[in-house]
């Protein structure tokens, strides 16, 4: 499979995973520094592993980042399964009356083509 194929095939996910890992080195790095500064601050070496060590504390954000966001989209997804909220795009409504002027319009449609056809 050449490169171009695969890219329009998969370049949402490509773009999104890329972007992804990317934030999760610069929440790894930014969450280091920050370490580093706390740990001086209290007169303690840094250590990425061990019972004090940053992993621990990288571990816990991720986490609760996930979490919140995972919460967010379900609850998202959920109500607006069963909720409505008139012509929003994700609500499950119908716009009876445009259907309804559809029908018209496709059967008025199909009289002329059977009057045209058949003269």
């Amino acid at each position: 499979m050449d490169r171009r194929r695969i890219w329009r095939s998969y370049g949402l996910s490509i773009t999104l995973a890329v972007m992804f890992l990317i934030a999760l080195a610069l929440q790894t790095w930014t969450g280091w520094v920050q370490f580093i500064a706390d740990q001086a601050a209290h007169g303690e070496s840094a250590e990425a592993f061990g019972p004090k060590g940053y992993v621990w504390r990288w571990a816990e954000s991720t986490f609760e980042n996930w979490q919140s966001e995972f919460l967010q989209i379900f609850v998202f997804i959920v109500l607006t399964t069963f909720l409505v909220h008139r012509k929003s795009h994700e609500s499950p409504d119908t716009d009876h009356a445009t259907e309804a002027s559809l029908r018209r319009i496709e059967a008025k449609i199909e009289a002329f083509q059977r009057t045209v056809r058949d003269p």
